[in-house]
């Protein structure tokens, strides 16, 4: 089985440079590497990659029908999002979300999930009485969520929801913020796939709504806080059996 840095990395640094080489291809392969990374993301999130599967570079080139060198370079990325973790010798495979690994993720989303909250709705204010058009995107995610779950469509509802909570960064402005949440994506959106998705959860990102369309800062951070300290007990109850 090839291991993710395999032999094939030195002949890919040594081919010379001009026209025609992959120096020349960089913006090309750039996005190569961007679809392939989206793709292996979405197979983990979506438990096509179950937790603690290794994932082998020249198997998933041939899954993406891609070059190894764009894949080589998504599950480097991916290892730095937390999705993935190398081996001790070669290789990556799937990151395995331990008791504390969840605990420590709602330590730092939680703070940074209040702030956007607080400058969405900011921004909301300041606009008035125009409304800016991430009002629309916030509102159409919860109507796929409430459409989703109405069908039973688990996997549509945790998009919709994941869309939400990122169409809240959005809205905030903030692009260091922006910066900051897409580094955790992931790994929520993993989260929120391996959790049940209670009724009064949809029921908060209502109000979360409801307060932030209305440019209403506090009243806004303090339903994302509740939301957020709620989805923490819903996920340790889930996957850990709290009581």
């Amino acid at each position: 089985m090839a291991h993710v840095t395999g032999s094939s990395a030195g002949r890919d640094r040594a081919r010379p440079d001009g026209p025609g080489s992959e120096r020349a291809g960089v913006p090309e392969r750039t996005s190569l590497s961007a679809r392939a990374r989206d793709a292996v993301r979405e197979r983990i999130v979506d438990r096509r990659y179950p937790q603690g599967a290794r994932l082998v570079e020249r198997e998933v080139a041939e899954e993406l029908r891609m070059s190894r060198v764009p894949v080589r370079e998504a599950l480097r990325a991916l290892v730095g999002e937390g999705l993935l973790e190398l081996l001790p010798h070669s290789g990556v495979r799937v990151r395995r979300m331990e008791r504390a690994d969840v605990e420590h993720l709602y330590e730092v989303w939680e703070p940074l999930a209040v702030q956007a909250s607080r400058l969405a709705a900011r921004r909301v204010a300041r606009s008035a009485p125009a409304e800016p058009p991430g009002v629309t995107a916030l509102r159409t995610s919860l109507d796929r969520a409430e459409e989703a779950a109405s069908d039973d469509e688990g996997a549509r509802e945790v998009a919709a929801h994941t869309a939400f909570h990122e169409d809240i960064v959005a809205l905030s402005g903030n692009p260091m913020l922006a910066r900051t949440m897409e580094q955790l994506g992931g790994q929520l959106r993993l989260l929120f796939g391996m959790r049940e998705e209670p009724e009064h959860m949809r029921a908060q990102h209502a109000v979360m709504f409801r307060y932030i369309a209305a440019g209403d800062e506090e009243s806004a951070a303090a339903s994302t806080l509740l939301h957020v300290r709620d989805s923490r007990a819903v996920a340790l109850r889930s996957l850990f059996d709290d009581a």
